[in-house]
């Protein structure tokens, strides 16, 4: 087996909406090629579960594409949170990986609640559907029971994508630390709930995300035409991917925004801040295994359900017009989850009456004041870094620095920061940046004020 000897890093980013597999040019922090499918949820079998075997063909086809283009030296894989395998003797899944949208687990959810541990000991708030990877294993524990006695390993997500790709298992300390009951973060080791599980002993080795965990296999060497020593690294939480590159280049504090289907604030060196698991607050687990105070809510689902998944363009007027007619969308789009769970979303004027434009931009202003409500419960500091697609949305830029009173820049010109973080698990450090940097988005004080309408609002209707 070889270990990583050039600069182009295959990346398997699973995403709830979308799976992509991107190369990364580790001399210039690029993506030199990307290729995306839709990562579907079938509705067959015991229930709705993610099409393993699809995404598994997608990535093959990918990589071997990609090492034909450009030449692919070692791979590693970053993903959504709340999955994970269950894998017999012979390494095939026992149930399929459920979707964790999936409303099953809430029907043992009060014998469930009656197991795990608490916020205090695993920093995971308690979550709907199968959010809380341990309620999803309960709920397959008990459900199946036969199928239960036939596990062997218990693999989380990411990794398990490393054993399709190297015959190795593994789990991961970063996704273990991201809302899934299973871990204590502060004392680095299980919470007691595997061990009520039944699982200790199925449980595959913990590892780091940088660790070199083998090379590809010889079906993965000839199915993508790969090197037989190309090497696999462990793989990351993609949240933790989008974070890490600022924990090796930044001094503390900062505030990391990762965007897509979840909004996930995370603080480093911020103040000390009394965490509501109520309100979707939570503590994750960092590259190097350390705490992060974090809150988060479904803000890529919200922007979908709101414009119909299409972002129509937006002129200066609709700003004027939602600027002077304070325009309002308060929480929550998605109430199952972040800050103000529960609550329905209301419309200050009847949106009917509003131009595609002026709903865009009242969207984003809405994005952006949700982002402030969750860096404002966990004690964030310092200059905000946004990753993924709403960093290109110069509206919630805005917002977002008036809202916070705080230096806002986007990230780079990647369509997500996953890829270039996971890549900088294979060992490269990016310089550090200058102290000033460029692009950073300043407070404005019409928006300023348009952010206190806001909260006087929300506050008046709570």
């Amino acid at each position: 087996m070889s270990t990583m000897a050039g600069g182009h890093v295959g990346v398997i980013d699973i995403g709830k909406t979308n799976a992509k597999v991107a190369l990364v040019d580790l001399d210039n922090l690029q993506e030199i090629g990307v290729l995306t499918m839709p990562n579907a949820v079938r509705q067959d079998g015991p229930y709705p579960h993610f099409d393993t075997e699809a995404l598994w063909d997608f990535m093959l086809g990918g990589l071997a594409e990609l090492h034909r283009r450009h030449r692919i030296d070692a791979l590693t894989v970053t993903a959504h949170a709340s999955a994970a395998a269950l894998l017999d003797g012979s390494g095939a899944l026992v149930l399929p990986v459920l979707d964790y949208e999936h409303d099953g687990p809430d029907r043992l959810a009060e014998a469930y609640d009656a197991l795990r541990p608490g916020f205090a000991e695993t920093g995971s708030p308690r979550l709907a559907g199968g959010l809380n990877l341990g309620a999803q294993l309960f709920w397959q524990l008990r459900t199946w029971p036969d199928r239960a006695d036939r596990i062997a390993a218990v693999v989380t997500y990411p990794q398990y994508w490393v054993w399709r790709l190297t015959g190795r298992l593994a789990t991961e300390v970063t996704y273990l630390g991201c809302h899934t009951d299973l871990w204590a973060p502060w004392e680095r080791r299980f919470s007691p709930l595997v061990d009520r599980l039944g699982l200790r002993e199925k449980m595959a080795p913990v590892r780091m995300p940088t660790d070199l965990i083998g090379a590809v296999s010889a079906e993965t060497a000839a199915r993508t035409g790969l090197g037989a020593g190309t090497a696999v690294y462990c793989g990351i939480h993609d949240s933790n991917a989008s974070l890490y590159p600022h924990l090796l280049r930044r001094q503390a504090p900062f505030t990391v925004v990762s965007t897509g289907t979840w909004v996930i604030a995370m603080a480093i060196g911020g103040h000390p801040a009394e965490l509501d698991p109520a309100r979707d607050t939570l503590i994750n687990v960092n590259a190097f295994g350390d705490p992060v105070p974090s809150a988060r809510f479904m803000g890529g689902r919200e922007f979908e359900i709101v414009c119909k998944g299409h972002a129509p363009a937006s002129s200066e007027r609709d700003v004027l017009q939602v600027l002077d007619r304070a325009i309002l969308l308060l929480p929550g789009v998605e109430s199952r989850s972040g800050p103000f769970q529960g609550r329905a979303a209301a419309w200050s004027t009847d949106p009917a009456s509003l131009s595609d434009g002026e709903r865009h931009v009242a969207l984003s202003f809405y994005l952006a004041l949700m982002t402030g409500v969750c860096t404002g419960m966990i004690g964030a500091e310092g200059p905000v870094i946004t990753e993924g697609p709403f960093s290109r949305n110069r509206l919630y830029l805005e917002m977002l620095a008036s809202a916070l009173n705080r230096p806002v820049a986007g990230a780079g010109d990647s369509a997500t920061g996953t890829s270039i973080g996971a890549a900088l698990l294979t060992g490269r450090r990016p310089e550090r940046p200058e102290a000033a940097e460029a692009g950073m988005i300043l407070p404005d004080r019409r928006l300023q004020d348009y952010a206190t309408t806001w909260r006087e609002r929300l506050r008046a209707e709570s």
